[in-house]
């Protein structure tokens, strides 16, 4: 697996790098870790999954863009975290059609409950069926028309969705608002989740098993119950 970790969040660099890479010793699976574009310039073929850790992916240029979309297209796999799942409308349709909805804005930092929307997905293993989390939780919309299997959900009546910064208007979705999901790209797997703000989730083991079960069945396809 490849992880493409951003400068955006650049606090929780050290501790998601020390946690992921202690999973993948514990797990048996083996990460390259890189902030450098150019990995997209070389042949992507030998890593089961790359994962966008909050990776603004629009500083891809073009031709690492098309490359990575020949990966994912031709069987190749994607986990997308947090602030990897906004790019700005229009910069690069196929990939706001990989992450399967498109970013509105959040509300301020939170805690509400989250609960388990897939129970036999095992970025759900070890997951209670509700349970409280603090996050950007952010708002989305589907203007690509993408079907999505949705694995987590934030209880909109557990928060103030229009908590937000002055100028802004705070959105609601309604009890669909899906947190972590997953869906198809040709002939790749690929898995979302809009969790992961802080540095000290890195820390949690909740959202580490959340993180390890997203890798595993990305990477593999294999795990789900059902």
């Amino acid at each position: 697996m490849i992880a493409t970790p951003s400068k955006y969040h650049y606090e929780y660099i050290p501790v998601a790098r020390e946690n992921i890479e202690r999973l993948a010793r514990l797990h048996s699976f083996k990460v390259t870790w890189t902030s450098d574009p150019a990995v997209f310039d070389r042949d992507l073929t030998p890593y089961a999954a790359i994962m966008f850790l909050n990776t603004p992916a629009e500083q891809l240029s073009d031709s690492q863009r098309r490359r990575f979309e020949g990966y994912v297209e031709a069987g190749g796999n994607a986990m997308i975290v947090h602030r990897a799942a906004i790019v700005p409308a229009g910069a690069w349709p196929w990939f706001e059609r990989l992450v399967g909805r498109s970013f509105v804005n959040h509300p301020k930092v939170q805690t509400a409950v989250v609960t388990t929307a897939d129970p036999d997905h095992p970025a759900t293993f070890g997951l209670p069926a509700r349970w409280l989390w603090s996050d950007e939780f952010y708002v989305t919309t589907n203007p690509h028309k993408v079907a999505i299997s949705t694995v987590l959900r934030v209880d909109e009546r557990s928060y103030d969705p229009t908590r937000i910064w002055p100028g802004q208007v705070g959105e609601r979705m309604g009890a669909d608002h899906p947190e972590a999901w997953h869906h198809r790209v040709g002939r790749g797997r690929v898995f979302v989740t809009l969790l992961g703000h802080t540095a000290d989730m890195y820390r949690d083991d909740r959202y580490l098993q959340h993180l390890l079960g997203g890798i595993y069945w990305t990477a593999t396809g294999l795990g789900q119950q059902r």
